[in-house]
């Protein structure tokens, strides 16, 4: 996740990124977005290009598992 926004305003890209480059350096892909301050749905995520780069060896942090999960139940609800 890349931190984005103001101060106190925070808002954060779910990016695929190199390992090689620092963390607000280039990253390769946004796969999507995260707005704690938002009531409701705050998030979007493209699920099919996070499975996609998890195939070929990508590393998904911890919170970003967490909001994963979140957007899966989210859609197994509506379906």
């Amino acid at each position: 996740m890349r931190r984005m926004g103001n101060n106190n305003n925070p808002f954060f890209r779910v990016v695929v990124t190199d390992s090689r480059c620092s963390n607000s350096g280039r990253y390769i892909e946004k796969v999507g977005w995260y707005d704690p301050k938002v009531k409701g749905v705050n998030y979007e995520l493209k699920l099919d290009r996070v499975d996609y780069w998890k195939e070929r060896g990508a590393i998904i942090s911890e919170t970003v598992g967490n909001l994963v999960r979140k957007v899966r139940r989210a859609a197994a609800k509506t379906s």
